[in-house]
């Protein structure tokens, strides 16, 4: 029945799309004709080299955002002119109260306060372009633009200079782009796609030079031409750029701990480069890279058993990551599994995976990460539209040691392993077709290893398309991957039994635990089609699965398998402001899932609303009702448990962004029937600019979680029979609170200071325990019996729980207190100074400190008692880097 529901609701949705279709507005595309000189003009933003005189001025923006095609309450005017090396730009922003231009310090990449961008489509393919940003203050920043302007990536950092300078009539901009930092082809005229964009911070109001109707679907493909660039020639790159580190780190000295002694210091050398193949490919390599500045991953703390996703935020990784990019399921619905991707780069570098044999009395010094020993990304795309990425990485092997009164040993802790990306797309049809495939493979040289249990090669292979037609309104897409893990028996029953998979579950058909087997096969994917332009209504719908033996956690990034998911999203967006708002958009979503066995696990239903004001306030609300809801790891291998339905509700509010003060705030529910669980969570954030170089920011959060049934352990049998297990849970209430605090001053836009600190507690206690007796019962009640006091009781010195279910007098089994306060504190202090372009120079003081605290005291004592006073591991480090441009 609800399989038939979904696709009647699917058709509904295709069908209501088709009969809403409006012809999308129809603007000539606007070309500006440039000119080669043989002088170059300097560059200061005073924009009076009489080289600018060889082209004239083009103008006429119209607005873009929030009454698109009308005219802005400023106007912009530029000019481009290029000589054999560079490309040149010219911008006059006028403002008739040039004394409120916005002109905000920031490091780079911080677009706050009034900006100017230009945008190349360099290769003219109507999918890929560069944009290269400067604030009124002189504060750079740039994006490499994929996806027809759905993916902007950040982490892009040319080498180009601009100066900016604020007068009576408004604000200017001078830039200067050298060729070697972007990819053209080898043509002799050629044509590019060009866009200026300006951004009034202090009306929240952006003009383009091409104009682009709110109701056009893609960037990229609607931007305007820039003509005249004849006889450039590609420009091949050659950068290197070494570094050397100081570090020194102090932490608590432990008594007689000859690895704790309280204190060490260490010099570490390396080398980044960026080498131009051929004009349209890139070789960009590191050896023995150094991610010190990096700042640390926010605290977190998961009860599920799934693995927490991490954002990555190393240079190396970061940059041009979208080429490698290969999301298993692309949902604007929304999901835990839009998280699930073939390439996570977070794998590379990742803590050891073994253990030790070390005992009583031993002492242990093992590396936190794994050391990367280099890396190299090769990428580009060819004059035929293929677009190449391929990346490898060698991580080194990795060992303990361990101490036993001055006698010491070593233990492989994790194996040299190599990791080999190739990431291939080729365009046709104008670039209304894409096909493209992926392959990954992760090899661990485990000989001469006592590591068990992971595996020694996995290889992850898939294909993709997409396909767009009416003007790349309408679209359909899909992707298709294969994956193979293979290790000895013992690797391939930990991946059987994994909480991913979870084949020990005795109530399943379609899956069992084989001990023999030495790999796993399994598939993924996901098709859709949907409607992204062409009037108010765009939809998105599709269905994405993995089977049960999909596995993509060597390399990749994957929370479970056994699934099979439709999900639908239709939004209904005002194209221009009417009444109150500036804009308005509600959106509906449904998800349905089943899982291989032919059982309906999932049906839930999702309304949501965005809303932006004419004083730039903005608002939105969710709500969300899930009617089925069944899951098959939350008894960590136990049967399928039924699990309450649930409504959840939110709403946020922000405040105008571009005032000095602003303020976020946010909060909601969710509630399961019969008091299955109650989550209630707030947040509130607010950001001061005293002055323009000055931003600071205070964001703080806390989370209640109230649960009848949290899983504790499973004992290994029980009084019926030893091969019973019991499924012990227990409820929880959990309290977490979370502050952060974030300082930003900006001496000038090569010199900056940021700081960060965060403290972060949550608390568990477990009460009233209980053991599933019926994981499917339809009353929660019904589902588990709860001990009484005679079949329990508490032991304080050893901290465990004694169950005698038959109260005999013999225990028939016991666990440990599940009660935990997990309290961490970090902060980052850096000083960052580009000195010359491309060259840079870090401080660095990190601060980092984990403890236990009491679970029985309040919140924030328990909080203050254990950062406060205490030793923290603090890093110090001095960081130079120098780039050579060949």
């Amino acid at each position: 029945m609800t399989k038939k529901l979904s696709l009647i609701l699917a058709l509904c949705t295709l069908s209501f799309a088709y009969s809403q279709e409006t012809t999308t507005t129809n603007v000539p595309k606007r070309i500006y004709n440039t000119k080669r000189v043989t002088k170059a003009p300097t560059i200061d933003g005073l924009l009076d080299d009489a080289t600018w005189n060889a082209v004239e001025w083009a103008g006429d923006f119209k607005e873009f955002m929030p009454d698109e095609g009308k005219e802005p309450k400023q106007q912009t005017k530029f000019k481009i002119i290029y000589d054999e090396k560079n490309i040149y730009v010219a911008v006059r922003c006028y403002d008739s109260e040039p004394d409120k231009i916005v002109n905000r310090l920031a490091r780079r990449d911080s677009n706050d306060g009034d900006w100017v961008e230009v945008n190349f489509d360099s290769y003219h393919d109507l999918r890929t372009g560069f944009a290269f940003t400067v604030t009124a203050a002189g504060v750079k920043g740039e994006e490499a633009i994929s996806q027809n302007g759905s993916n902007w990536d950040r982490s892009w950092n040319p080498i180009w200079y601009v100066k900016t300078n604020i007068d009576e009539e408004g604000w200017t901009a001078e830039m200067k782009i050298p060729f070697t930092q972007v990819r053209f082809s080898d043509q002799e005229e050629q044509v590019w796609g060009l866009q200026m964009h300006r951004n009034n911070f202090r009306e929240n109001e952006r003009s383009l030079w091409q104009r682009i109707p709110r109701d056009l679907p893609g960037w990229v493909s609607n931007l305007g031409e820039l003509h005249g660039l004849k006889n450039i020639k590609p420009q091949k790159q050659l950068e290197i750029q070494p570094y050397t580190v100081g570090q020194t780190e102090t932490f608590e000295k432990e008594v007689g701990n000859p690895f704790a002694t309280g204190k060490r210091s260490s010099v570490n050398f390396g080398i980044d480069g960026k080498v131009g193949v051929t004009n349209n490919l890139t070789l960009d390599f590191t050896v023995n890279p150094d991610f010190g500045q990096v700042e640390a991953d926010p605290s977190a703390i998961a009860l599920d058993g799934f693995q927490i996703f991490q954002r990555e935020q190393r240079p190396f990784f970061v940059e041009n990551k979208n080429i490698f990019d290969y999301q298993v399921t692309q949902a604007q619905a929304g999901g835990p599994y839009t998280r699930d991707n073939v390439f996570y780069s977070r794998r590379i570098g990742r803590s050891p995976h073994g253990g030790t044999t070390a005992g009583s009395g031993e002492y242990v010094d093992r590396p936190g990460n794994t050391t990367i020993l280099g890396a190299a990304k090769f990428s580009g795309k060819t004059r035929s539209g293929l677009s190449i990425g391929i990346l490898e990485a060698v991580t080194q092997e990795e060992v303990a040691t361990i101490d036993n009164n001055g006698s010491r040993r070593e233990e492989v802790i994790e194996p040299l392993t190599n990791f080999f990306l190739t990431r291939l797309q080729k365009e046709y049809n104008d670039s209304n077709t894409l096909i493209g495939g992926i392959f990954t493979a992760t090899n661990r040289n485990l000989t001469d290893t006592n590591i068990t249990g992971i595996h020694n090669a996995a290889y992850t292979g898939g294909v993709d398309f997409r396909h767009q037609w009416k003007n790349r309104s309408w679209y359909v897409e899909g992707n298709m991957v294969v994956s193979k893990v293979l290790g000895s028996t013992d690797a391939i029953y930990n991946t059987q039994t994994s909480l991913r998979h979870n084949f020990q579950r005795v109530d399943a058909s379609h899956v069992s635990v084989d001990p023999t087997r030495t790999s796993l096969t399994g598939t993924g994917g996901n098709i859709k089609i949907g409607k992204s332009g062409g009037g108010n209504f765009v939809f998105d719908s599709g269905v994405t699965w993995r089977s049960p033996e999909l596995e993509l956690n060597d390399m990749g990034f994957q929370r479970n398998a056994d699934d099979i998911t439709h999900y639908n999203w239709m939004a209904y967006r005002s194209l221009e402001p009417f009444s109150i708002f500036r804009r308005l958009q509600v959106n509906y979503n449904h998800y349905v899932s089943w899982n291989f066995d032919g059982d309906h696990t999932y049906l839930g239903i999702n309304t949501n609303s965005h809303a932006t004001f004419h004083n730039n306030w903005r608002t939105g609300f969710n709500i969300h009702y899930a009617a089925i809801d069944y899951t098959d790891s939350a008894l960590r291998g136990g049967p399928l448990l039924r699990l309450p339905k649930s409504l959840d509700y939110n709403m946020y509010i922000n405040s105008d962004q571009s005032k000095k003060v602003q303020f976020r705030i946010r909060g909601g529910q969710t509630k399961g029937e019969d008091n299955g669980f109650t989550r209630k969570y707030a947040s509130m954030g607010v950001t001061y600019v005293p002055i323009n170089s000055l931003n600071i920011s205070v964001n703080a959060s806390i989370n209640s979680n109230m649960q009848e049934l949290q899983y504790v352990t499973t004992s290994s049998g029980s009084p019926v029979s030893n091969s019973i297990p019991r499924y012990i849970n227990a409820s929880l209430d959990q309290d977490t609170f979370n502050l952060s605090l974030r300082l930003n001053y900006t001496i000038s836009p090569n010199l900056s200071i940021q700081y960060y600190g965060s403290p972060f507690i949550s608390r568990g206690r477990y009460t009233n325990f209980k053991y599933i007796t019926n994981s499917l019962a339809e009353n929660l009640s019904d589902r588990y019996h709860s001990y009484s006091n005679g079949q329990i009781s508490y032991d304080s010195n050893s901290g465990s729980y004694f169950v005698d279910e038959n109260m005999d007098t013999t225990t028939d089994y016991s666990f440990g207190n599940p009660d935990f306060s997990f309290i961490q504190f970090q902060s980052n202090l850096v000083a960052r100074w580009e000195y010359i372009p491309g060259s840079e120079v870090f401080l660095v003081w990190s601060k980092g400190l984990t403890r236990s605290g009491d679970p029985m005291e309040d919140l924030l004592p328990s909080l203050g008692d254990n950062i406060f006073g205490q030793t923290a591991h603090n890093i110090f480090l001095i960081k130079a880097t120098y780039r050579f441009m060949l």
